[in-house]
């Protein structure tokens, strides 16, 4: 259950492109929010062109003001400020969720590229590498602002390692709470998209590699249409669709269709996450889209 909702900021106004995300689905989860500011040592004068928030006092105020301004009245909105300065922030976001048991995390990326790896190596990656708890990233518009958020259309990949089917479960919770439509996706690559180990066995063994894509497929199929059919009973709207090609490129591109507001994702933090920062389809989407991207680490029950 998503119901505590944590949102680090810095007192930028690029940070705040995580606040129109954690505000509706605070609002419409029930979720209450911690506003959170860690007091950084040796901190630099700005950050993102803001003056950066050195003395707790300011950011306290920081904080409430942001409460007050961002959030309904119906959203119970808790603001702390960490006020022993630290030298890793990251690692003092991490130790608060933990702490305080969150079940979500809301926190703008900083930038594209390098800038983004790092940012993202820095918080979002602990987050998830070091505990259980969903890490939701967003975008600022192209003004450096925060956008406007909707979650009508939910995109959630899947692939035939069962565990990333994980993130079903947050993402039916929030498809109920906002009303959204699911829609399903499974990319299964063809002879030409292949990579690694399977590419090679593929020039060596065309025929087969080929059957044996197309028997994937056929199980894809069939296990899709019997999701899509108990999400459909159960009033859920959703649609599933079994794509071909080069799966971070198909889902990086149906992540930018405009309707898709958000995409829910499964990561396996710990044991995969030198590939999933290096280039995998989390970090290609944060990369080449500004849809907000929901990681949901998996596989570690």
């Amino acid at each position: 259950m998503l119901k505590h909702i944590l949102v680090p900021i810095d007192g930028s106004l690029m940070a705040e492109a995580a606040l129109p995300v954690a505000a509706l689905l605070a609002e419409k989860l029930k979720a209450r929010v911690t506003l959170i500011h860690v007091v950084e040592r040796d901190a630099p004068d700005e950050v993102h062109g803001q003056p950066h928030l050195k003395r707790p006092q300011d950011a306290e105020d920081y904080l409430r003001e942001v409460a007050k301004r961002s959030f309904s009245k119906q959203v119970e909105v808790e603001c702390h400020v960490h006020t022993n300065e630290v030298d890793d922030v990251a690692a003092s976001i991490v130790d608060h969720a933990n702490e305080l048991s969150l079940d979500l995390v809301v926190m703008c990326s900083h930038g594209r590229g390098a800038a983004l790896h790092l940012f993202l190596g820095s918080i979002a990656q602990k987050v998830i590498a070091r505990g259980t708890t969903p890490v939701l990233i967003t975008h600022p518009d192209a003004e450096g602002k925060p956008p406007a958020f909707a979650c009508r259309h939910i995109l959630v990949p899947l692939d035939d390692d069962p565990e990333h089917a994980e993130s079903l479960p947050v993402s039916r919770e929030i498809a109920k709470a906002c009303g959204s439509t699911l829609h399903l996706a499974f990319v299964i690559p063809d002879l030409g998209t292949l990579s690694g180990e399977t590419a090679l066995a593929s020039r060596m063994l065309p025929g087969t590699t080929k059957r044996a894509l197309e028997l994937t497929t056929q199980d894809a199929e069939r296990y899709f249409r019997e999701l899509e059919e108990g999400l459909l009973r159960e009033g859920f709207q959703a649609s599933a669709h079994v794509l071909r090609g080069d799966p971070a490129k198909v889902i990086v591109e149906a992540a930018q269709l405009p309707e898709i507001d958000l995409v829910i994702l499964g990561t396996h933090g710990r044991t995969g996450m030198d590939a999933f920062w290096s280039g995998s389809v989390a970090h290609r989407i944060c990369s080449q889209s500004r849809v907000p991207l929901l990681l949901v680490p998996v596989g570690k029950g």
